[in-house]
């Protein structure tokens, strides 16, 4: 290419627009304070009619299991688990849907951005 010819791209000046980068700012403030108020909400969680009850966290974090004692048959110990397991991975998806939701509200239409090259988390 010949001296002169084509263009130069200009590096933006270090740290972009103040009023960008403020608001970027508050957002992961916003972010940071929502993530730990997660920690201590809980959803909770039936299975079998009621007879399994899982209580989990905003982190996914199981708090309590609960099983009614007429469900414990020691000769269908397969029913139990499999009833535990399902309450269970209903709260992680309760979590994770509640979780989203309250960062989501956050990011409104930043969906598209990705995490701002790294800048969101």
């Amino acid at each position: 290419m010949a001296k002169g010819k084509g263009r130069r791209i200009r590096a933006s000046r270090p740290g972009g627009r103040p009023d960008m980068r403020q608001q970027i700012m508050k957002l992961q403030e916003q972010m940071l304070q929502t993530q730990e108020a997660l920690g201590e909400q809980t959803v909770t969680v039936t299975a079998g009619g009621g007879v399994v009850e899982v209580a989990m966290t905003g982190h996914q974090r199981v708090q309590s299991i609960t099983i009614d004692p007429e469900v414990v048959d020691p000769e269908d110990v397969e029913m139990l688990q499999d009833l535990i397991s399902a309450a269970v991975n209903e709260a992680i998806e309760r979590s994770q849907a509640m979780a989203a939701e309250q960062l989501g509200a956050l990011t409104g239409g930043l969906g598209g951005l990705g995490n701002l090259g790294g800048l969101l988390g």
